[in-house]
């Protein structure tokens, strides 16, 4: 790889109705987007530069902090997030911000399911998908997230969501929150480099000289919970080609054979990445790399 492709991404503030959006953009500003990438619930643009730089030279991607994550400056209230709706549209605004030709969508877990959602309610605005464990729930499991007294209760008795809601909020230093996660629960298969963007990216310093988690855990665990959304609906919908990347192990894509899939949208490939978890974007950055390439390209 050409040297240029492992510099530093520039930091952009992009104005959006409600408020400013950041990202990270890698590559040659003088081309346009081909790739807008969303991260995972909790995590950050940040957390997934090392995966994203090798392409720097010949792609251009813009990785994005979605609403309540990194650096953004959007409000989060998490009384008023029922649905994953709300980052649909945010980006959806950058779409339109941005102009140009539609670019591909790609996308980590949540930010997978919210590319898909976008592409779902405006196709002509996305060039094609590229999905890494995405969260998508049997379809009764979805019907019954979308009840009334499960966007008011359920969702946040979520396992998931509780421990989100439990999460350590602040450390003395961002070296003591990375010692404290190296090599612990979610992080086991990260490398150094990647744990070590995720807290840069993850943690704001704060008046006593410590740091604080930049998405808080009541916006991270009432993310989790809020499933009141159709992504089943939206693959319908969507026009572009689909590549859905499963991990083996713990995947969140929980859509059995995949016939379901490709029987709501042929232009659906479906592949399970042997000996991945739903990490498999820190495990495998050499598929994300080529599935971005073959998707933008």
């Amino acid at each position: 790889m050409d040297a240029a492709a492992y510099s530093e991404p520039r930091r952009r503030m992009i104005r959006l109705p409600d408020g400013e959006m950041a990202a990270l953009d890698f590559g040659d500003e003088a081309r346009p987007v081909d790739v807008v990438f969303l991260h995972a619930n909790g995590f950050n643009a940040l957390t997934y530069r090392s995966i994203l730089a090798p392409l720097a030279s010949t792609l251009r991607i813009l990785a994005v902090d979605q609403r309540g994550h990194g650096a953004s400056r959007l409000p989060a209230d998490p009384e008023r997030l029922h649905s994953w709706r709300i980052y649909r549209d945010d980006l959806l605004d950058l779409l339109q911000a941005l102009g140009g030709r539609p670019p591909v969508l790609a996308g980590h877990s949540m930010g997978g399911t919210v590319s898909l959602l976008a592409a779902g309610q405006r196709p002509e605005a996305v060039r094609g998908l590229a999905l890494f464990d995405p969260v998508i729930m049997p379809r009764l499991m979805v019907i019954g997230a979308q009840m009334p007294w499960a966007v008011r209760s359920v969702g946040k008795r979520l396992p998931i969501a509780e421990a989100a809601a439990r999460r350590r909020p602040a450390f003395v230093s961002a070296e003591a929150a990375f010692t404290a996660y190296k090599g612990r629960g979610a992080f086991k298969t990260w490398t150094d480099i990647q744990l070590a963007d995720y807290v840069a990216g993850g943690f704001r310093p704060t008046a006593d000289g410590g740091v604080e988690l930049a998405c808080a855990r009541e916006w991270e665990a009432a993310s989790f919970a809020a499933q009141a959304h159709d992504p089943w609906r939206a693959l319908g919908k969507v026009r572009s080609p689909v590549m859905v990347f499963r991990a083996e192990r713990n995947s969140t894509c929980r859509v059995g054979s995949g016939a379901g899939l490709r029987r709501a949208n042929r232009r659906v490939t479906l592949t399970t990445v042997p000996g991945s978890s739903h990490f498999l974007p820190m495990e495998r950055p050499d598929l994300v790399r080529e599935a971005l390439l073959d998707a933008a390209l």
